[in-house]
Parts: structure tokens; C-alpha cells; sequence
């Protein structure tokens, strides 16, 4: 198995450049997700590195090796797109089967790798079938048996969820996370624009737009300390709340002022010649609680309640954001639109963005 070294990868078409120089070292064994908006370059990216795509610029290194211009059948890599692909005219073995039969492998190697990735993937009672005779997330499952039996250095998986129905999707991304554990020394890329895919089987995630790398680490690390408000809002859902505020005393601790004239302060650090500038203040909805009593961030008038049972999900007009605030509330409650709250949250779970969206860091 290898590991991946991307140099100043960039990718142009005519004088439309989509990828602006990636720099991204993946280690061997190691999950990574490339997540963003569509049309940020993730998928762009991925077909680099399978060599679909041709590189405009930078370096591609598999396993120490550069790979510009190798083509894709000698890389080593093997790809699972979101379409299954299947030849529909052979059976789940066959079509399992038929890159090693064009490899010119032995009947007998073939049998073993067949055998085995069916086993990883509970496959072994479907062999003998058609794929019109199989669910969507078995067929997805065979696109992926068929990856496995290639014995690539590098796992690439585009999308490979997108077509399944909720349940289905449930159920194969539990299959794809056992087969990692399964695979502990294989490399595997995944594109995915499911955060919740990314948040799941991730060692690292990468989160582009426009074609730069906005920031790289583990899902938690993303969750808790976004580098910028792109990062914030996009990790999480609902997305972080965001609220204009002003800040009125830099520091250790820093006092900001919310539009309504309400002023609160945050454990954030922020440097002296911060004080009086504008400020983007970020809280996320799980983290908000209705304040009882004492000390509060901001009040608002719920204009919207969806009560989901486990938890109430409240829409509020306040603290002149330019979208409702989400408050993500445990349980049910005896809320209705037109009632005014006042909120707070524990203080380690803020966040304070200066005027470039930049975070200032606890």
C-alpha cells in the first residue's frame, strides 16, 4: 500500500484554472474525505489523482513514485464512481472477476480474491446472481468488491452514496467503515458533499472551495476550531450560527456588543487593535440553551418550531443576523411562535470571526 504527496497541484482548462496549487501530504492507511460545494474541485481532484484527469502543474507522488503522466491502469489505484457500473449481463462473481481476468491472473487467484472480498462484504450468497437481482446498496457493494479484488495501492471512492436511498446509505456507509477496519494499511480517498459521511468515516478531513484547500484535520478538530467561517458554517447541521457584533474591549477575554446593545463576554483572545472593530460572533445550534436565569448572550422572538421528537429545532429573529438563529434543543417544549428567549451556552464552545472571517483562536 502507499501513501499520497501532492505538490502545487493545479488544474487548468484553457485559462480557467479550477485547482489552485494543493499541497496535501496522505499517509499510508490513513481515510481521507474531500468535502465542499459543488464545483469546488473535489471530484476534479480525485480524477487527478486516478489519472482521468490530466495535471497542469504541481507534482502527484504515489508510494515515492511521481505519477504526472503514468497512466491510470499503472498507478496502482482503484476507483468506485456513483454509478455502479456493472456489466449487467454478468453475475455478481464476473463481474467481480473480470479486471483479473484481463490482468491474465490464475483461475485459482481469481477464486481466492473473489471469495475473500465477498466475505468482507457479505456478498458470498449473491455470487451467482445478475445485479438486476440485487438491491441498491448490494450493487454498490459489488462495485466495491470489484475495487477490492484489484489489490490497488489507493482506494478512490466518488460519491459512491449519492444514488442510495436514506436507509441504503445508512447501511453501506456502515459497510465501507468496516471495510476500512477490515483494510487497516489501505489508503482510501472519498468524495462526498454528505457531511455526515465525512464526519463518520474520516481519519482527516479536507474541505475545499473555488479550488483552494480551506483546512485539513480530523472531524472534531474541524467541528471545534474552524480556521474561518467558510469551515464553520460547512461542518455541522444545521450550520453554525453567525451574528454581526461589534467588539467593545480586546484581550484574554474580549467584551463584544450585539446590534440590540445587549454586550457579553467571551473566553476568545483577541489582539488590542480589536477593540472597536466588527466582529462575526458563532455559536452552534446544538450548543445553545434557553437562559433561565443570570447571565445570557442574546434574546430573540421565535418565528418558527419544529418539534423532531428527540429534539425542538427553533428559528429565531434576533441579534439582527441575516438569518434566522437555529437553536437545536434537547426534548420536547412547550414553545410557540412569538415567544421571546434569551439564550447562552457554555463559554469553551464559542467562536469569533474578525471582518476576513478569519477565527480568533480561544
Amino acid at each position: 500500500m502507499a501513501g499520497l504527496n501532492l505538490s502545487s497541484v493545479k488544474k487548468a482548462y484553457g485559462e480557467v484554472e479550477v485547482l489552485h496549487g494543493i499541497d496535501l501530504n496522505i499517509e499510508e492507511g490513513e481515510f481521507i474525505v474531500f468535502v465542499g460545494p459543488s464545483g469546488c474541485g473535489k471530484s476534479t481532484l480525485l480524477r487527478m489523482i486516478a489519472g482521468l484527469e490530466t495535471i497542469t502543474g504541481g507534482t502527484l507522488e504515489i508510494g515515492g513514485q511521481m505519477v504526472n503522466d503514468v497512466p491510470p491502469a499503472q498507478r496502482g489505484i482503484a476507483m468506485v464512481f456513483q454509478s455502479y457500473a456493472l456489466y449487467p449481463h454478468m453475475t455478481v462473481y464476473d463481474n467481480m472477476a473480470f479486471g483479473m481476468r484481463i490482468a491474465r491472473e490464475s483461475k485459482e487467484e481469481i477464486h481466492r480474491r473473489v471469495s475473500s472480498a465477498a466475505e468482507i462484504l457479505q456478498l458470498t450468497p449473491y455470487l451467482d446472481r445478475l445485479p438486476k437481482a440485487l438491491s441498491g446498496g448490494q450493487r454498490q457493494r459489488v462495485a466495491i468488491g470489484r475495487a477490492i479484488c484489484r489489490d490497488p495501492k489507493v482506494f478512490l471512492f466518488d460519491e459512491p452514496l449519492s444514488n442510495l436511498d436514506a436507509a441504503l446509505r445508512v447501511a453501506t456507509r456502515i459497510e465501507i467503515a468496516k471495510l476500512k477496519e477490515s483494510m487497516p494499511e489501505t489508503t482510501m480517498i472519498y468524495v462526498t458533499h454528505d457531511q455526515v459521511e465525512a464526519m463518520t468515516l474520516a481519519d482527516r478531513i479536507v474541505v475545499l472551495s473555488a479550488g483552494y484547500i480551506e483546512q485539513v484535520g480530523s472531524p472534531l478538530e474541524l467541528y471545534r476550531h474552524p480556521r474561518n467561517i467558510f469551515v464553520a458554517q460547512f461542518i455541522g447541521s444545521p450550520s453554525m450560527n453567525i451574528i454581526p457584533v461589534n467588539i467593545e474591549t480586546a484581550g484574554e477575554e474580549t467584551a463584544i456588543r450585539f446590534d440590540d446593545g445587549h454586550s457579553a463576554t467571551v473566553p476568545i483572545g483577541t489582539p488590542a487593535h480589536a477593540a472597536g472593530s466588527k466582529a462575526q460572533f458563532g455559536v452552534r445550534p446544538e450548543d445553545l440553551r434557553i437562559a433561565q436565569n443570570g447571565a445570557w448572550l442574546f434574546e430573540g422572538e421565535v418565528s418558527i418550531v419544529e418539534s423532531l421528537g428527540e429534539v425542538t429545532l427553533l428559528y429565531v429573529d434576533g441579534g439582527n443576523a441575516e438569518e434566522p438563529i437555529i437553536a437545536k434543543i434537547p426534548g420536547i417544549h412547550d414553545i410557540k411562535a412569538g415567544d421571546t428567549l434569551r439564550f447562552d451556552a457554555d463559554p469553551d464552545v464559542l467562536h469569533l470571526f474578525n471582518e476576513d472571517g478569519l477565527a480568533y483562536q480561544g
